[in-house]
């Protein structure tokens, strides 16, 4: 009879291996949802975004500062993202020589031109000069080519295209660079020289601009393929 209670009494304070290891991965989620993934700390000021990730208001506050209102988790964009880039005009005209792959439409020929300036205090060291640009990009006058296009815009107004920082190709610091959107600056030579042909382009870049909260939408035109060269300013002051 005592043996019998003892092994009872056994088996309620060790319940089976599977049961324990349940309620460990049991306790360990409530434990992470009670947690800030940015602080690691218990949460203060509890806000909750969209995508359903929780934060401290001030940690969220602090991460927007940066890359923008994405959650830090799943990369969902939970507000309209504004860049750093600084002021500078975005001009647009169209060819009639085609690109290499797309021998059947023109070409897209846009032209940024970002005046040097100084930098202020959402660049990296306000205050102090920094270097402009000016560069030419290429997409071929199709449909797609059109959105893309759309895109780059809603990206270029949003202050989007460009930031300040170090060039990975000269070296140069303090100067006006890309910000993760890829142009395609030659009309020929391939991806190794940033031209064409290039058939997965259109597709990488318009993934880059999703991921920066720039997508199609019903604030956004995209004209249709046209022969007829015409010329299109955006002023970003």
């Amino acid at each position: 009879m005592e043996s019998l209670c003892s092994q009872k009494c056994q088996s309620h304070s060790n319940p089976p291996r599977d049961q324990a290891v349940i309620l460990h991965d049991s306790k360990g989620a409530h434990a992470e949802e009670e947690t800030c993934t940015i602080c690691m700390d218990s949460f203060f000021d509890k806000r909750k975004l969209k995508c359903g990730h929780k934060f401290c208001q001030k940690c969220i506050r602090r991460s927007v500062e940066s890359p923008g209102p994405i959650c830090p988790v799943c990369k969902e964009v939970f507000g309209k993202p504004k860049g750093n880039q600084p002021n500078g005009k975005m001009r647009v005209r169209n060819s009639r020589w085609s690109l290499p792959g797309y021998p059947r439409c023109g070409t897209i020929e846009i032209t940024y031109d970002i005046p040097s300036g100084i930098q202020t205090v959402r660049h990296p060291n306000p205050g102090k000069p920094f270097h402009g640009t000016n560069c030419r990009a290429y997409l071929p006058d199709n449909d797609e080519g059109n959105e893309v296009l759309a895109l780059l815009q809603k990206a270029f107004n949003q202050k989007l295209i460009f930031t300040v920082g170090k060039s990975t190709t000269s070296g140069m610091d303090n100067v006006v660079i890309w910000n993760d959107v890829h142009h395609k600056t030659n009309r020929n030579g391939g991806p190794e020289s940033y031209g064409y042909p290039d058939p997965d382009y259109l597709k990488r870049v318009k993934n880059e601009l999703k991921a920066k909260g720039i997508e199609l939408g019903f604030d956004l035109y995209v004209p249709k393929c046209t022969s007829k060269p015409n010329i299109l300013q955006i002023n970003h002051l």
